[in-house]
């Protein structure tokens, strides 16, 4: 069987739906593109899902996501542990906040009514366990109501997210969005032209946030500019293993992978295996290993997305023929 590998993916979410006419129904599922899921959901589009295609309920909002996972299948995985909270084997026993008390037909314990709160806890919950705390996460918020929930939790947990955990709100008319503001171009074509710009709509949906660092990337090492690691100060050769590169502006620092992984590791707690942020020995600046590790991926899986982004035509090879 061959493995296909890909570039980690530009978003991928899990989000939080909830019902407009009901506050109390909610909906939990995971998507690549919010504003066309939003769209199915509500029936605008095809696709959608069977527990959210009753009228009555309809329309859905998206409340509140996660984003910055690595991969499609870490995705699912996430989505799935908040969606089953009182199953899940991410979660140990004696932290499960979640527990059924019914069983269905088949003997499975059934899963317990859900709510605003209880969704809030199990995020949090969540974020905090091991299998998902490595990853550099973020938390959006795009209802005043959810956030405070949100925050009413935090201050009454006994224990404490990450302090580099990312957690943003984003709300319609407020400071914190962009209301009023529109999409335009390609993204808002892949949205909806006049679509506002203001939570999920402001999400970045393609690798364009990062257009500049993967120029940067290709015309390092197209033309073989790594030079000493940043790290270890040994002089790199190309293909001479994993090379990432800083994602400052104006820095061209490069450094083998497991050097940056061991400076960013530094200073972290004992348990902690992937790096989440750093600093740049080079130029000081702050960093993110999430962007780091996408341009990476993009740069020795992605040459698709590349062209595509960069629009660049890809080189063909051209066929002399004999009139001169």
């Amino acid at each position: 069987m061959t493995v296909q590998c890909k570039p980690i993916p530009a978003l991928y979410t899990v989000y939080v739906l909830r019902s407009t006419v009901r506050h109390a129904s909610l909906y939990i599922g995971s998507t690549p593109n919010p504003p066309r899921r939003l769209k199915q959901h509500n029936g605008l589009v095809p696709g959608g899902a069977a527990r959210t295609s009753r009228s009555s309920l309809r329309p859905w909002e998206m409340v509140a996501l996660v984003s910055g996972f690595p991969s499609m299948v870490a995705a699912l995985k996430f989505e799935w542990a908040l969606t089953n909270p009182h199953l899940s084997v991410h979660i140990p026993s004696a932290s499960r906040l979640t527990v059924a008390t019914q069983t269905k037909a088949n003997g499975r314990p059934q899963r317990p009514p859900r709510s605003l709160a209880s969704v809030v806890a199990n995020l949090h919950l969540l974020l905090r366990v091991p299998s998902f705390a490595r990853w550099p996460l973020r938390v959006h918020f795009f209802r005043r109501d959810v956030f405070a929930a949100w925050e009413k939790w935090c201050a009454a947990a006994s224990e404490r997210l990450r302090p580099s955990l990312a957690v943003v709100t984003d709300f319609e008319g407020g400071s914190e969005g962009l209301a009023g503001a529109v999409v335009g171009g390609e993204e808002g074509r892949e949205r909806g032209e006049g679509a506002p710009c203001w939570g999920i709509h402001a999400l970045p949906l393609d690798y364009e946030p990062i257009k500049d660092y993967v120029a940067k990337g290709q015309e390092i090492f197209e033309f073989e500019r790594q030079g000493a690691c940043v790290v270890c100060r040994e002089e790199m050769a190309s293909g001479d293993g994993l090379q990432a590169l800083c994602t400052n502006q104006g820095c061209d620092g490069v450094g083998h992978l497991s050097c940056w992984s061991r400076h960013f590791l530094k200073g972290a707690e004992a348990d902690s295996i992937l790096p989440v942020q750093g600093q740049c020995p080079k130029c000081g600046g702050e960093m993110e290993w999430g962007n780091m590790m996408k341009e990476l991926t993009l740069r020795t899986r992605g040459q698709k997305e590349v062209e595509k982004l960069l629009k660049r035509k890809r080189r063909r090879a051209t066929k002399k023929t004999a009139n001169a």
